[in-house]
């Protein structure tokens, strides 16, 4: 079957056919660092890693390049509050969300850019604009003329004459208030690199512009992101990258939102749940089930009652394969998944279709281990295998494997030293009635067990025997 996604340019599914046969070239607008990560950012992050796995199930080389905005408004507005360096905002907040994608399983890119290690290729980019006629200088600014490209808003299908274009403060010499900045002139205080135009920072829409040329070429594939990028930025990257010569993205992939109260997820709004608390209180397979389990195109409502049922809904396929691995031994992930599976995935990446199969092989699974049918318990099982290992789920798999046996590990000690000094008081108690026998047959049980319990001046203390 033919793999198919939604395309926004198209606004429908189209047929996916890679610009170059066997490979497949991504582009993902990644984090900008002002702050940590909520999970609203995060879902982008494991939207796509999805995407990228099942390219790679179905055979293609897969070349992922998920940039970092490192400098921007909100940037330096987080540095004069907060007294620091831009960079180190930015670098910390860098470190917090490579931290994240990680704990939520997520594959590392192919490339990771920063903005500010590609200046060099904005003013070259900036050159070319204006030398083509789409884009001019005034007072240190450099803007694109809209109106000098005749497919402006195509891709968010609005109307010129009625666009509100976001401007930021010092956007002055505009020779129409709906051009846009490619790059702002210095500010007092603010950081500042050197251009034939003047001396100042470069806007958001030419850093990926210049990035993608760089790293991806004239064309590529796909380009995604959140659907909140479609305008400015994806509209204004667009503008300018064709203006410059290059045909940019073929498929324009965009995942939705994870709101709360129906709102979009975000600090303005003060709902942001991040990331680093949420691993606090959820395993961290289970926050990615939770984000990557809808369909990548349908709103997440927030809400604590929904993580409980993604984690009883994971913990059904956990048991599954806990079990199966108990009276058949180890199993292997089969070599390919089920027709049903990949027809959903290959339908514009259906996961919940997917999962259904997921969850019907699951069943099927549990009433064999219940009829004593360990081999067909354990063919169903590799293929459960298959299916998670797509969508990054196995917990038999890495990341999951080792860290949740440690987070287990760490959960059962905690229940076996409280079962433990429960059992002990009964023992004290006892002695201290003068039962002796059974206070014996206590210590005996433990040590059976493989506790070995030491009478000290403070109390008795057990350890692993």
């Amino acid at each position: 079957m033919t793999l198919r996604l939604y395309d926004t340019s198209a606004r429908k599914i189209r047929d996916f056919s890679p610009l170059v046969p066997g490979r497949v070239s991504i582009y993902l607008c990644g984090a900008t660092v002002q702050a940590a990560p909520h999970i609203g950012h995060i879902r982008s992050g494991v939207d796509f890693d999805i995407m990228r796995r099942w390219f790679a199930y179905r055979g293609y080389d897969v070349v992922f390049v998920r940039n970092v905005t490192d400098i921007d408004d909100k940037i330096i507005a987080k540095s004069a509050e907060q007294g620091r360096p831009w960079w180190s905002i930015g670098y910390e907040n860098e470190l917090a969300f490579d931290a994240a994608y990680a704990a939520l399983g997520c594959l590392p890119p192919t490339y990771q850019p920063r903005a500010t290690g590609h200046v060099p290729e904005m003013i070259e980019m900036m050159r070319g604009l204006i030398d083509r006629g789409h884009a001019y200088a005034a007072d240190g600014n450099v803007y694109f003329d809209v109106r000098s490209f005749p497919g402006y808003l195509s891709l968010s299908n609005q109307d010129l004459e009625h666009l509100l274009q976001p401007a930021g403060e010092g956007e002055t010499g505009k020779r129409d208030p709906r051009d846009f900045a490619l790059w702002k002139a210095a500010k007092p205080g603010e950081p500042r690199w050197e251009t034939p135009w003047g001396s100042g920072r470069p806007g958001w829409h030419l850093e990926c512009s210049a990035m993608v040329h760089k790293y991806l070429g004239r064309a590529f594939d796909i380009h995604g992101g959140g659907i909140d990028l479609v305008f400015p930025h994806h509209e204004n990257e667009l503008a300018q990258s064709r203006s410059a010569g290059d045909e940019f993205a073929r498929y324009w992939v965009h995942n939705a939102w994870v709101t709360m109260s129906g709102e979009k997820m975000s600090k303005s709004l003060g709902n942001s749940v991040l990331v680093s608390e949420m691993v606090k209180r959820w395993r961290p397979v289970v926050l990615r089930y939770y984000l990557g389990t809808p369909h990548y195109r349908s709103t997440i409502e927030y809400s604590q009652e929904a993580l409980a049922e993604a984690e009883a809904a994971f913990g059904r396929i956990e048991g599954f394969l806990q079990r199966a691995v108990e009276q058949s031994g180890d199993i292997a992930p089969a070599a390919s998944v089920p027709e049903e599976f990949a027809a959903a995935m290959d339908e514009d990446l259906g996961v919940p279709q997917a999962l259904a199969a997921v969850h019907t092989t699951v069943r099927q699974g549990n009433a064999a281990l219940a009829e004593g049918d360990r081999e067909s318990a354990a063919l169903l099982g590799a293929r459960v295998r298959a299916m998670l290992g797509v969508l990054g789920l196995d917990p038999l798999a890495a990341p999951w494997a080792g860290a949740e046996a440690g987070a287990r590990g760490a959960e059962l000690s905690g229940v076996v030293d409280t079962l433990a000094r429960l059992v002990l008081a009964q023992r004290q108690a006892a002695r201290e009635r003068k039962d002796y026998a059974t206070a014996d047959a206590i210590r005996d049980g433990l040590k059976a067990a493989g506790l070995v319990i030491e009478d000290t001046p403070n109390g008795p203390r057990w350890e692993l025997s």
